[in-house]
């Protein structure tokens, strides 16, 4: 019982960032939070997974420097986008039209 209240939180948690990710939001921000509540969510289950059956965590390791890598690119180009276009709105991008 135990573990499908956690499988059904991890779905959740998914479920969850995917549809923040999706709707439309005005600001870039928010999307990139979303996308590291999707990530948080797939390292919990991840974890949860690698425990349950034993496995090395050394997996986890990867994917977390891989999720902070992304991490960081997202906020670059949000400083990038913030410096040129003085906001951080998807209406005022000329790019995106």
């Amino acid at each position: 019982m135990k573990t499908q209240m956690m499988k059904f939180l991890f779905f959740l948690m998914f479920f969850m960032g995917n549809m923040i990710f999706v709707s439309k939001h005005k600001h870039l921000l928010i999307v990139l939070l979303s996308l590291e509540f999707i990530v948080l969510s797939i390292y919990f289950f991840m974890m949860y997974y690698f425990l349950m059956m034993s496995y090395d965590m050394y997996m986890l390791m990867i994917f977390l420097v891989f999720s902070v890598c992304e991490g960081a690119l997202g906020l670059s180009i949000l400083v990038s986008m913030i410096r040129t276009y003085g906001n951080d709105y998807f209406q005022s991008y000329n790019l995106l039209w």
